[in-house]
């Protein structure tokens, strides 16, 4: 498993909302790619960029900033969402030079849309399964559907998508941990590679999704925007995993789990 800083953008800047509210955020940088910068430096092995203008709006609005992004951390992979809600937007998203383009809103709610883009760029498609807990949240997390993550995940395996990214979206920016049973509950139901995200907030958050099969990535904000999770030590951490997938901290071995 790998860690996957997280890199979103409002107002030109790069800031971290708590469970998605726009009165909630909190701004890290005035230099988003400076940062993006800085988490290569540190040893990342990809990016998660995401538009967060975009995912309000329904359509990208910082394209550019996305491009002098992924030019300055070339040949970095990235990842980048927010407002790809129909196929002009994801191909535009792709021109930046992203490995992934992370499709969520129209995905979960047009089964047509996810056939065709994933059609159209397969491998590069990652499917953002948003819940809060297990029922699908949609357009800016501001909606919560009847339909399951696991509906939802099922479709993407059927369409070809190239991962999905799962967040509880109660947990995104709280530090509370990861939603792990969902997480893992998902990774066994679609046999897609799951990246986690949402609530990571130490070295034992990382350990415990490391342990879950399937799960092979997680993206992490504000616990290494605050320090708490030290990305250098974290990269150092998982390479150097046991075989079981234990990480172990200045604390000692990782307590059981739950």
């Amino acid at each position: 498993m790998i860690v996957i800083p997280a890199v979103d953008l409002r107002d030109g800047r790069c800031v971290r909302l708590r469970q998605g509210r726009l009165d909630q955020e909190t701004v890290f940088s005035e230099d988003p790619v400076a940062m993006a910068v800085r988490w290569k430096k540190l040893g990342a092995q990809r990016l998660h960029v995401v538009d967060l203008d975009g995912a309000f709006a329904g359509e990208p609005r910082q394209t550019a900033l996305v491009h002098r992004i992924v030019a300055a951390v070339s040949p970095l992979p990235v990842q980048v969402g927010g407002g790809l809600r129909d196929l002009e937007a994801v191909g535009r998203a792709l021109e930046t030079g992203a490995r992934w383009a992370v499709v969520g809103t129209r995905a979960a709610l047009d089964p047509g849309f996810l056939r065709e883009v994933c059609r159209t760029w397969a491998a590069q498609v990652i499917v953002a399964v948003d819940g809060r807990g297990s029922r699908v949240a949609v357009r800016g997390w501001t909606e919560t559907l009847t339909e399951t993550v696991i509906d939802v995940g099922r479709r993407a395996r059927d369409a070809a998508a190239a991962a999905l990214l799962y967040t509880d979206v109660t947990r995104d920016g709280t530090g509370v941990g990861p939603n792990v049973d969902v997480t893992a509950t998902l990774a066994r139901a679609v046999a897609l590679p799951v990246l986690a995200s949402g609530g990571v907030a130490s070295l034992d958050d990382l350990g415990r999704l490391a342990e879950v099969p399937g799960v092979e990535g997680c993206v992490v904000g504000a616990a290494l925007y605050t320090g708490a999770i030290d990305l250098a030590e974290a990269v150092r951490q998982l390479a150097h995993a046991t075989a079981e997938g234990h990480l172990r901290s200045a604390a000692g071995p990782l307590p059981p789990r739950q």
